[in-house]
């Protein structure tokens, strides 16, 4: 076991939120065999009935097993949160640690660009998105990977900017290294640290704005269960039976806890002051 692993796991709530994810995950993947019912089947004579044995989590206003659409939608949630920090990633990195690198013009006008992106909230900016490219989620995974890829870029420059005047990347310089070779091979490779703790961050904004997407109707269509949706479809039962608000809200609070721990742990641990 190496020491920062050591040190993760001193981090107890690091762990707690390690913990959570792979939860998430593992209800992500076991869906078919978690959640007991089928999440679209519809029992009219058994509409908005309170948590039982039957129904762990309760029915809402169409029959339909709480549990089973709680248990589907952590699916979508992680699919889109992991589809859309990659795709953030994948455009926004390059882009960040190339304006990091050469300076000048490209960084001017790519970080200008960036700024422009960020000027727009995050939540207006994806529904704007999703609303010239249509609902559905994979508008939202689109949506979202956009908005957080000025985040990814900004974060990525100012990695690269502190380690491209580091004794190694003049000794690389020294033996005819080109630029390109000497940002993949000794740039980048010690700038992933706060890529990850962003992009770990950044999972969990994902899962609250592709929930208020679907809140509004403009993220993944009904019947498909969503989170968002599933609070949006709850707002008149609230009163008559709260339990078709309470576990997906607390499904996305405790998906959103979890992240922002992990993240703050993988912050804690990666830190490169606690080599000094």
């Amino acid at each position: 076991m190496t020491r920062r692993s050591r040190l993760f796991l001193r981090h107890r709530l690091g762990v707690v939120g390690a913990l959570l994810a792979v939860l998430l995950l593992l209800v992500a993947l076991g869906a078919p065999w978690l959640a007991r019912e089928d999440p679209l089947g519809m029992r009219m004579t058994e509409t908005l009935e309170p948590p039982s044995a039957q129904h762990w989590f309760g029915t809402d206003q169409f029959g339909r097993d709480v549990w089973a659409r709680v248990v589907y939608g952590a699916r979508l949630s992680f699919t889109v949160g992991c589809v859309s920090m990659l795709l953030a990633t994948a455009v926004g990195m390059p882009l960040g640690a190339a304006a990091g690198y050469l300076g000048g013009a490209a960084d001017a006008v790519t970080m200008r660009l960036m700024d422009a992106i960020l000027a727009f909230p995050a939540i207006l900016l994806a529904i704007g998105l999703v609303a010239a490219l249509g609902p559905g989620t994979g508008s939202g995974i689109i949506a979202i990977g956009i908005v957080y890829i000025p985040v990814l870029a900004r974060v990525t420059r100012g990695a690269v900017l502190a380690r491209r005047g580091e004794e190694y990347v003049d000794a690389a310089r020294a033996i005819g290294e080109t630029d390109w070779g000497i940002l993949r091979r000794h740039v980048l490779p010690n700038s992933i640290a706060p890529i990850l703790i962003q992009g770990t961050v950044g999972f969990a904004s994902a899962v609250v704005i592709e929930a208020g997407l679907s809140f509004l109707g403009a993220g993944t269509p009904p019947p498909t269960p969503s989170w968002g949706s599933m609070l949006n479809e709850a707002r008149q039962f609230m009163v008559v039976a709260p339990h078709v608000a309470i576990f997906p809200g607390a499904a996305i609070s405790l998906a959103v806890l979890g992240f922002n721990l992990l993240g703050d742990g993988l912050r804690d641990v990666l830190d490169p002051r606690l080599d000094a």
